[in-house]
This record gives C-alpha cells, structure tokens and sequence, in this order.
C-alpha cells in the first residue's frame, strides 16, 4: 500500500499538471504579500507587521482548505472545474479559519514557551520542553489529516479534529511515512520555486494516503474478527491498480519505449 501511494499520488499529480500549477500559482501569491510586508514594516509599526503575518497565515490555511477539495477529486480520478474552487473555498472557509488560528495559537505557544522554560535550568523546565515538543511533533503530524477527514468523513471542525488524533494513533506508521512524504516534496519544491509538486504535490500525496488508508477501515467494518494487522491490501488495492494502469515512470517519459 505503501510503495502503491507513491505511485498513485505522482500519477494523479502528472495527470492533472496544469491545474496543479495554476493553483500551486495561487497559493504562491496568496502567500507572497503578508510574508513580504511584515519584513519593512516590523521596523516602524511591529504591530501592524505581526497582525499581517497573523493574517497571511490564516488566508494561507483557508487557501489550502479549498485546494485539498480539489486534491480530493483529482484522487478520485476526477476532473475538477475551476468554479468547483469557489464552491469548495465557501464550504471549507470556517474549518480552514478554525485551523489557521490552531496554527497562530501554536507558533505563539511555542516561541512564548520555550524560551521561558529553557530559561528555568531545571528539571521541571527540562520535562515542560520535552512535553511540548513531543506534543507539537504529534499535533503536526496529526493534523496533516484535518482536510482529508473533513473532505471525506465529517463536515463539525470538533470532530474533525478527534479524528486527527484517532488517524494518527490507530496508524502512527502511516502518519509518519506521510508526514516524511511531505517533507521530502517540500524539499524538491523549493527548487522549483513551489511550482511543481508544490502545495498541490503535498495535497495531493495526503489525500492520496487517506484515501487507500481508508479502504482498511472498510474492510475492518465488514470483516470485525480479523486483526487489524491482516488487511488484505492487494485485494483491497485491485481497483484503485487498475484506475493508476501499469504505467512506469519511463513509459511516462520515454512513451515510444513502453
């Protein structure tokens, strides 16, 4: 299932490359003016400056909100219109305002508190910062999961977020192997300037894993007295195989040679 979601997820991207970088375009720009205008600013108005990154990463989140809508369907082997971005940015605005301002609420937690607590130079300090660490590693990689499961599963943010940490902890492997995804197409990102895989990459590559993940859920609902450590993943994976193709990734480049 693995090796399969690194299949999937790259195919979905290729198939859809032109949308991917045009919405990859807009979260660069959505992004671009609240990261700059803090930079001058802090100097004269630090207030004004902290109030527009505030702002900027919020927007940035909700931006996100809508575009996983769309990963969401490019997973499910869809087409998605460009007004499907409209619908989805209405539907997905207060789930994305909720997570922003967890995001916000998280970066202040964390610069307040780990200066104050590594400034205590005891062992109380020591076991506060090894906490909040460990909790800010989980909520992280936890969260990855928040638009999939509200695209998929629940529409109430409360329950959305249960199903974050549910996600994570029935499938700490997958979340990491995901998380590490993540990171590894953040790093190729950046030499492409974010255009390519860019934010759609990761969405995409999320939604992807979420999507075959809960194919084990299904099978588990059907089958209650198997282990939840014999999902049979290639029978489970037979159609969404079938969906991908025997595609290689030289037959992609070098067609004629397939």
């Amino acid at each position: 299932m693995l090796l399969f979601m690194i299949k999937k997820a790259f195919f979905d991207l290729w198939d859809n490359f032109l949308q991917s970088v045009i919405l990859n375009l807009g979260f660069i720009a959505v992004l671009a003016v609240p990261l700059a205008l803090p930079q001058p600013l802090s100097g004269i108005h630090p207030a004004l400056a902290a109030l527009m990154l505030v702002v900027g990463v919020i927007v940035s989140v909700v931006y996100v909100g809508a575009a996983s809508f769309m990963a969401r369907d490019i997973t499910n082997y869809e087409t998605p219109e460009w007004r499907d971005f409209w619908d989805y940015l209405k539907q997905t605005w207060p789930a994305g305002l909720v997570l922003g301002g967890i995001y916000v609420l998280h970066i202040f937690l964390i610069t307040v508190a780990f200066p104050v607590y590594g400034g205590m130079n005891n062992i109380l300090g020591l076991a506060a910062l090894a906490f909040l660490f460990w909790a800010s590693v989980i909520w992280i990689i936890a969260s990855q999961f928040y638009f999939p499961i509200r695209s998929r599963l629940d529409t109430s943010v409360r329950k959305v977020l249960k199903k974050c940490f549910i996600v994570f902890f029935d499938n700490t492997g997958f979340a990491i192997y995901t998380a590490v995804g993540t990171l590894i197409i953040t790093a190729l990102s950046i030499f492409t300037a974010f255009l390519l895989p860019g934010v759609m990459g990761i969405l995409i590559w999320i939604q992807a894993g979420f999507k075959l993940r809960l194919y084990k859920y299904d099978y588990l609902e059907e089958h209650p007295d198997v282990k939840r450590n014999q999902v049979p993943w290639d029978a489970l994976l037979i159609d969404e195989r079938d969906r991908v193709g025997k595609r290689t990734f030289k037959g992609m480049i070098f067609p004629w040679k397939e």
